[in-house]
């Protein structure tokens, strides 16, 4: 059974599986499906439409599956899904998806929301993502897998940010963020790759140095993009790190960050 404070307002709808806890004075709408054993603070808020997984927790004063900042939401039905275990920190907001992005913002699973950050509607968040106090998504924005967002960064709309990039705090990112990359500033520019990261996750020594390699010959020299894709493939061709990064740059819509050459540290490390 759930365990629900008396102060806390569940509506009959709402299903609540077995080990879920409700703190003092939070509200949970109808539509609401929780999964196992989520802890769900005070004073949080959960509107109607969200799904949230198993074995997360949730802090006060979050607010999760509001309607969207968006001026072309007309009240249709979409909604918020995340994933399993989950931590959502002190007055983080989610927001639904939109008609116009497919519906659906969708968090995926072992995430970290510190305080204060923004998911905004049609959002698509991987695993093992981490974003910083008070960072912040604007719509229809795609983060892959591992990625770190600092403190006070923001991410314009529709941009993709890779798996295993690092954002630095304060950044203003408006374009792509490759994977593996670190990016800085306003506006940001890649200042070289998160061999840091990378290493903590367990990157081989021989992907670590194709990939040294192709952001060399990507940002760093005078050839042209496709040529410097070419020349990638010719020399690492069964490396899965550069496949994935390879497919990234032919699928980006806003374009890349450039590279700030003045603080190139592509090959330290």
């Amino acid at each position: 059974m759930a365990q629900i404070h008396p102060t806390a307002i569940v509506d009959p709808g709402a299903e609540l599986a077995s080990g879920v806890t409700v703190g003092p004075y939070s509200i949970i709408e109808g539509r609401v499906v929780i999964g196992t054993d989520t802890r769900i603070g005070p004073h949080v808020i959960i509107k109607e439409f969200t799904t949230i997984g198993a074995g997360c927790r949730i802090f006060q004063f979050a607010v999760l599956g509001e309607i969207p900042q968006d001026l072309k939401f007309r009240g249709e039905e979409s909604s918020l899904i995340i994933g399993d275990n989950n931590t959502i920190r002190e007055f983080a907001t989610m927001h639904r998806g939109t008609a116009g992005g497919g519906g659906i913002t969708r968090i995926g699973n072992g995430n970290l929301f510190m305080a204060y950050t923004h998911v905004a509607h049609d959002c698509q968040v991987g695993n093992g993502v981490i974003m910083s106090n008070a960072a912040t998504l604007g719509g229809h924005i795609l983060v892959e897998d591992h990625a770190i967002l600092g403190g006070l960064s923001a991410v314009h709309q529709f941009c993709h940010i890779g798996r295993h990039a690092f954002i630095g705090g304060c950044s203003a990112v408006h374009r792509d963020v490759p994977p593996y990359a670190m990016a800085v500033g306003n506006r940001a520019k890649l200042v070289g790759l998160n061999l840091v990261g990378l290493k903590r996750r367990g990157f081989t020594e021989g992907a670590l140095q194709a990939l040294k390699r192709a952001y060399e010959l990507l940002f760093l020299s005078e050839i042209n993009l496709k040529e410097a894709m070419d020349r990638i493939r010719q020399e690492s061709p069964d490396i899965p790190e550069i496949n994935h990064l390879l497919r990234f740059i032919e699928t980006s819509e806003r374009g890349l960050l450039a590279a700030d050459v003045r603080e190139n540290r592509f090959n330290r490390g």
